[in-house]
């Protein structure tokens, strides 16, 4: 029997998700299962629960593991294209074993099988393009912004992911966006950890937010009930706060919905995409939350009139599992089948 299934793994900093995906797109796997990551123990704790959550995910969906073609594999960066992580090290994988460690290679050794490596949230943003364009997905393209504790983001074209030479393309959150009019008076401009300033991604995060917008907005509301909360604490509890109408939080959130439109705006005029995707804890919220939140992005996007009769700014569905299927759609498309 030919071999005829992709393994999706999402790796992520605590848990590993997976999936199984035929040859037509379909996923024999429809709920969400997460097994511990075990990074922060080093490469060789994390390759093992890799093996499980593989051996998971053939046990889960019923097949057998001479009918898988290849392993599809995501893990957040930074990363190459061919998944060697960066030298200097990033927030998931602290361990000092993991410097500059080819994660794909090592993966693909361990499984016996041809592992396609992408990083995370690239994956996420080619499931949201398939899963969106079905199939027309060839002949659209899109640009997604997955809002987290960080900012990821990913090009499709034409139903394929934009990589780079580097590996690096689609870092949507390291786009230094203009500030002029979207400070408050006061407001220092808020630094990114990769050392930039006024990019998206020290306005549209969770670090962001602990940074950069909440302790600003907090001298301007010195009896806010978050002033007696550890700063990481206040920083996760603002979109409670948020959904509850809350007159600080919503002042954050509206500059969070500016620099994603004016990222957007500066996206239209390279990409001109068909779709923007947000996805991320943002939009984790009630739902009369996420729609304000996200009318609040498409008054700040400022297309050209011929733009925005066809393009449209669109939630991330599917979120949970979007790594897994789209590091499994990569492996589909960059096999040929």
């Amino acid at each position: 029997m030919s071999r005829r299934y992709i393994v999706g793994l999402d790796n992520g900093g605590t848990a590993n998700k997976f999936t199984v995906m035929d040859r037509s797109g379909g996923y024999l796997i429809d709920e969400l299962i997460e097994l511990p990551s075990r990074v922060t123990e080093g490469p060789a704790a994390a390759l093992g629960a890799l093996q499980e959550a593989f051996d998971a995910a053939l046990s889960t969906a019923g097949i057998d593991r001479a009918d898988v073609l290849a392993v599809g594999f995501d893990s957040p960066g930074p990363a190459s294209a061919d998944g060697v992580l960066s030298s200097k090290g990033a927030t998931n994988f602290g361990h000092p074993d993991w410097s500059g460690f080819d994660y794909r290679a090592a993966l693909e050794r361990t499984l016996g099988l041809p592992v396609v490596y992408s990083n995370d949230t690239n994956a996420a943003a080619l499931y949201a393009h398939h899963r969106h364009f079905g199939a027309v997905a060839a002949e659209r393209s899109s640009a997604a912004a997955i809002v987290g504790t960080g900012l990821g983001g990913g090009i499709i074209h034409e139903g394929r992911m934009v990589r780079g030479a580097a590996g690096m393309a689609g870092e949507l959150g390291h786009v230094q966006i203009p500030t002029a009019g979207l400070l408050a008076d006061g407001q220092p401009t808020p630094r990114c950890n990769c050392g930039f300033t006024g990019d998206a991604e020290s306005f549209a995060s969770l670090t962001g937010i602990r940074n950069n917008l909440l302790p600003y907005w907090l001298a301007q509301y010195p009896d806010h009930e978050l002033h007696d909360v550890d700063i990481a604490d206040a920083a996760t509890a603002v979109r409670s706060l948020g959904e509850r109408g809350d007159e600080m939080a919503l002042k954050i959130f509206e500059q969070q919905a500016a620099a994603l439109g004016r990222l957007f705006t500066i996206v239209s005029n390279v990409v001109d995409p068909d779709v923007y995707f947000i996805g991320g804890g943002v939009l984790e919220a009630a739902p009369h939350f996420r729609e304000w939140f996200l009318t609040r992005v498409r008054h700040h996007t400022d297309l050209r009139a011929e733009q925005a009769d066809v393009a449209a700014i669109l939630e991330v569905t599917d979120l949970d599992m979007a790594g897994c299927r789209g590091a499994a759609v990569a492996a589909l498309s960059a096999l040929g089948h």
